[in-house]
C-alpha cells in the first residue's frame, strides 16, 4: 500500500459571518436557507439574464457577474472579485459549476476566504476518477477491470477485444459527473461513435475531454455512502443510499438505507467508503459511489467507480432518514 502525507492538524475556529454562493437554483436557495438558520448572511452572485432568479430574491444581497448564462458561473476571477466586494468570509460552491475545481478551491483559500467543501488536494484526488481508482486499489478497495487513465480510441478498442465473448464496457468521462459523458458499448462498430460523443460531452459539460473505460456490469445495483469528515482524517459515515433505478444514467429514486443489502455487504461498503474518505484527510460532505454485480458470489461483489467530493443532488435523503441538516454540518467544518 503506498504512504500517504500526515493529517494536518485541527484548524482553528473562525468566524464565518458571511458565505457566498458560487451556485444559482435550488442548491443556492437550500445554502442561503441554512446559513440564515445560522445567523449567516447570504450572498448571491448572478449575470444580468439571471438577475430576477429565485436565488437572488431570496439571498440578503446580490452580487451582478460579467458574461450571460451558465458561463459567468464558472468565471473564477469574477467570483473572487463578488466575494471581496460584498466582504465575504467564505464560498460555498454547492454542486456542478466550479464545486470540484481545485484551482477554484485554491484560490478561494489564497484570498484568504474559506472554501466550505473539501481541500484543494482532495478535490484534485477524488474529482479525477482515475487517481481515485488508483487511490482504491492502493487501500484494497475492489474496482472494476478498466484502463484507469485518459485512454485514446485504439486502447478502448483494445479493451474492448479482450473482454469475454459477449462482454460490454462502459465508456466514461474522466472528469464531472451526473452521467454526462458516459456511453455503454456493446458492439465493436460502437466504439468510435460513443468514444467521440462522449469527449463532446465531456469538454462541454467539464471543460475537459478526456476519457477512460472500465468493463460494463448489465445486472449491479448503484451504491452511494454519505461521509462527512473534519479534514485532518477524521470521518463519518450518515448511511447509504440506493440510486439503482436510472433513466440514461440519471437517478430517478433514491431509497435509504437500501433494501437490497445484507449485513456483511453493508458493513463491507461503508468501511470501503471511510477508508477512502480518510486516506484524502477527507473535509466537508462527499459522497463514493459502489457498484454490487447481482450475479457475484458475497465477498466479490462490490466495487468502487467514483467518488464526488462535494455536496450532492441527492443529500436531502440522507437528511430526511437521519434529521441532520447537512449543510449546517459543512458550515460548522469550515468555521473549525
Amino acid at each position: 500500500m503506498a504512504s500517504h502525507a500526515p493529517a494536518p492538524g485541527p484548524a482553528s475556529a473562525r468566524p464565518l459571518r458571511k458565505v457566498l454562493i458560487a451556485n444559482r437554483g435550488e442548491i443556492a436557495l437550500r445554502i442561503a436557507r441554512s446559513a440564515a438558520e445560522m445567523d449567516i448572511a447570504s450572498v448571491a452572485i448572478h449575470p444580468a439574464d439571471d438577475a430576477a432568479s429565485l436565488h437572488v430574491l431570496r439571498a440578503d444581497e446580490a452580487r451582478q457577474l460579467p458574461g450571460r448564462g451558465a458561463r459567468a458561473y464558472l468565471d473564477i476571477d469574477a467570483v473572487l472579485e463578488a466575494a471581496r466586494a460584498s466582504e465575504a468570509d467564505a464560498i460555498h460552491p454547492g454542486y456542478g459549476f466550479l464545486s470540484e475545481n481545485p484551482e477554484f478551491a485554491r484560490r478561494v483559500e489564497a484570498a484568504g476566504l474559506v472554501f466550505v467543501g473539501p481541500t484543494p488536494e482532495a478535490l484534485a484526488l477524488l474529482g479525477d476518477k482515475t487517481s481515485a481508482r488508483e487511490r482504491a486499489r492502493e487501500l484494497g478497495v475492489p474496482v472494476l477491470e478498466g484502463t484507469g487513465h485518459a485512454t485514446g480510441l485504439e486502447e478502448a478498442r483494445e479493451f474492448f477485444a479482450g473482454l469475454p465473448a459477449g462482454g460490454a464496457m462502459v465508456i466514461k468521462a474522466v472528469a464531472g459527473g451526473g452521467g454526462r459523458g458516459m456511453r455503454i458499448v456493446t458492439q465493436a462498430d460502437e466504439i468510435e461513435k460513443a468514444w467521440q460523443a462522449c469527449r463532446r460531452e465531456a469538454e462541454a459539460a467539464f471543460g475537459n475531454p478526456e476519457v477512460y473505460v472500465e468493463r460494463f456490469l448489465p445486472q449491479a445495483r448503484h451504491l452511494e455512502v454519505q461521509v462527512l469528515g473534519d479534514g485532518t482524517g477524521g470521518c463519518i459515515h450518515l448511511g447509504e443510499r440506493e440510486c439503482t433505478l436510472q433513466r440514461r444514467h440519471q437517478k430517478v429514486v433514491e431509497m435509504a438505507p437500501s433494501p437490497t443489502l445484507s449485513a456483511s455487504q453493508r458493513e463491507r461498503l461503508l468501511g470501503h467508503a471511510l477508508a477512502l474518505a480518510r486516506s484524502a484527510h477527507y473535509r466537508s460532505l462527499g459522497t463514493f459511489e459502489f457498484l454490487l454485480d447481482v450475479r457475484a458470489r458475497e465477498g466479490e461483489e462490490l466495487f468502487f467507480i467514483e467518488a464526488n467530493p462535494r455536496i450532492q443532488v441527492e443529500h436531502t435523503v440522507t437528511e430526511e432518514v437521519t434529521g441532520i441538516d447537512l449543510v449546517q454540518w459543512q458550515f460548522e467544518i469550515a468555521r473549525g
